[in-house]
């Protein structure tokens, strides 16, 4: 039964075909933005929201649900967008998702022709339809941005802690990471993926992990919304009047996961965040009779950033997502980004 409450009146929203924020008066907007066209000749439009302040500022770009099942991202760009007013803003924040509309309907990963969105970056304006996909974004939308921040969970199966992927020898990325306070930051290189394509356009860009996919996680969407809010405070946009519960943020110098070389019941035992020694058990599999038939170790001392909670694995499936605790040299190269949600 639908409620008689009175809900509060709707802004309309506009259909463009491209993001253009310079003309823009100081206020609140709301676009249906087109990037591609379905096989019935519809145009497919990702939800866009912008606050443009009164005083002038940096640009910052959220982005959610890239991977059509990664949600937890949408209420936290609902609930950091309640908070702000274009009369307490200096610059301009803009809320996209969910951007992979296909998928996000489907409730899947992947791009409406099965591939992942977030490994075909910057596209082609003639490739396939991820490709054309990714092109669009970049050109209509990602231009606009000084800053983005692409907010993700783990895919199916699996598990993530609330971490952020970045590359920390960038000053300015490195300090917004650190003052979102999430439970671990890990240092690498993003090839293929939006990120890469916002840094190649010298935008500072980082990948925030939020939990598990499929799922809304209070407890995370709050943190996350908070730690971007007080991002928004350090690039002198808003003020925060909220702080973010994380008590200490670990920092990786990189990451990987670790795999089973064979088959059968997975039980991984570490929970996130936990610390974990060489040597130290993580994870065994089971055969079909129950009967313990591998056991697998820690290669090293480390954090576990992800985990796998699907218990039926095959050869090569994913057991931990391993992060290694250190500082980031100076100037360092960015390890390649082989460890995805």
């Amino acid at each position: 039964m639908r409620s008689t409450q009175k809900l509060p009146r709707q802004i309309p929203a506009t259909e463009v075909q491209r993001l253009e924020l310079t003309d823009l008066a100081p206020g609140r907007y709301r676009f249906r933005l087109a990037l591609a066209e379905d096989a019935t000749s519809q145009r497919v439009c990702v939800p866009v929201q912008v606050v443009k302040g009164h005083a002038p500022g940096p640009v910052v770009g959220i982005t959610a649900a890239l991977h059509g099942n990664e949600v937890n991202g949408l209420p936290v760009i609902h609930r950091l967008f309640r908070r702000l007013h274009a009369s307490e803003l200096a610059g301009t924040v803009v809320g996209v998702g969910p951007l992979n509309v296909p998928g996000y309907l489907r409730n899947k990963r992947e791009f409406s022709d099965g591939k992942d969105l977030n490994r075909v970056f910057p596209g082609s304006p003639t490739g396939n339809e991820s490709s054309v996909y990714a092109h669009a974004i970049v050109e209509r939308l990602l231009r606009n941005f000084d800053v983005l921040f692409d907010l993700h969970t783990a895919s199916f199966g699996r598990s993530n802690s609330l971490y952020i992927r970045a590359d920390m020898t960038q000053a300015q990325t490195a300090h917004l990471a650190r003052v979102i306070r999430p439970q671990i930051i890990v240092h690498n290189r993003a090839d293929g993926t939006l990120r890469a394509a916002a840094e190649h356009l010298g935008i500072h860009a980082l990948t925030v992990e939020i939990g598990n996919p499929q799922r809304a996680q209070e407890t995370l969407v709050l943190s996350s919304s908070v730690g971007l809010r007080e991002a928004l405070e350090h690039l002198g946009m808003t003020k925060s009047d909220e702080e973010s519960p994380q008590a200490e943020t670990v920092e990786c110098s990189h990451s990987y996961w670790l795999y089973t070389d064979g088959g059968g019941l997975l039980e991984v035992f570490p929970h996130l965040t936990e610390r974990v020694a060489r040597g130290q058990p993580v994870a065994q599999l089971l055969n079909e009779w129950g009967e313990v038939h591998r056991v697998y170790e820690a290669p090293e001392d480390g954090i576990v950033i992800g985990k796998a909670t699907n218990p039926v694995a095959s050869s090569g499936a994913r057991i931990l997502h391993l992060g290694v605790v250190g500082s980031v040299p100076e100037r360092a190269q960015p390890p390649r980004d082989s460890a995805p949600c």
